[in-house]
């Protein structure tokens, strides 16, 4: 089979590759797409903790695919960046035939549902997303009823919720700022790239609550991708609009180069095989 692997820093090349035998406990799934996530950024850019070449499709992890016996699925895996990727029986939820054609990287609207869970927003909340890429479009399209969601805001201490969703020290600041007194700071972003600094005094003195949003349980990814299915079905995610970019796999490299630069227009780019 065709698999990228990222072989240096801003370097990938596709090339053939052994197709994975699936364990016991484990389904053999032909990708039919593969979203390229932010937090991948950093394996693609280099950083001195990062050993290369990589493995073959890592770190596609967004896939949706066929599995043997026909079925449409999203699953939760870790080298989907090729025609052939495995996953475990419990880490795979169906895609009902009403969806066919759309794009469907779960894991990550799988991570938009477990955040705005985590988030606990209610009805009259006052609320700032911090970061409109992917995680933080799709994060403010399911906040129930919010009052505010705002790209920019020079407002100090307004809002009683503020979801950080960039994973910068930036983006941590400008929301750190925003929360209101005894409000709630929901950190979504990944910080990948070394130690952050905050206002320590100031979240003491305003009794800032901070939730840390990522799931790492794979069960609770699977929870999260199942409730996405029904979300997207129901018209509260609308994927078409959150997937601008399709590439083949061949320009993986392009695809990581859209998820950095971020030009007009761009939320989030797909690799498919």
């Amino acid at each position: 089979m065709r698999a990228g692997i990222v072989s240096g820093p801003h370097r990938t090349r596709t090339t053939a590759v052994r197709r994975p035998d699936p364990g016991e406990g484990e389904l053999l799934i032909r990708v039919e797409g593969c979203g390229v996530c932010g937090s991948s950024l950093p394996f693609w850019e280099g950083r001195d903790w990062f050993a290369y070449p990589g493995e073959p499709g890592a770190p596609g992890h967004e896939v949706w695919g066929h599995t043997d016996d026909g079925r449409r699925v999203a699953a939760l895996t870790y080298h989907g960046f090729a025609d052939w990727d495995v996953a475990a029986a419990d880490a795979v939820v169906e895609l009902p035939p009403a969806l066919d054609g759309l794009p469907f990287p779960g894991e990550a609207l799988a991570c938009a549902v477990n955040v705005v869970r985590r988030a606990r927003t209610r009805p009259g909340d006052r609320i700032a997303v911090v970061g409109m890429g992917f995680l933080g479009s799709a994060v403010a399209s399911l906040i129930d009823e919010p009052t505010e969601v705002r790209r920019k805001t020079g407002v100090v201490g307004e809002f009683d919720v503020v979801i950080e969703s960039a994973g910068t020290q930036s983006a941590l600041d400008t929301a750190s700022r925003l929360v209101a007194a005894g409000g709630r700071l929901v950190i979504a972003g990944f910080h990948q790239d070394g130690p952050r600094t905050v206002d320590l005094q100031s979240w003491n003195w305003r009794a800032v609550e901070v939730v840390n949003a990522h799931q790492r349980d794979p069960r609770e990814y699977v929870r999260g991708m199942q409730e996405a299915v029904e979300l997207v079905l129901c018209g509260r995610l609308d994927v078409e609009r959150l997937v601008t970019h399709r590439l083949p796999l061949a320009r993986l490299d392009e695809a990581f180069e859209l998820a950095r630069t971020r030009p007009p227009g761009f939320v989030k780019a797909v690799v498919c095989p």
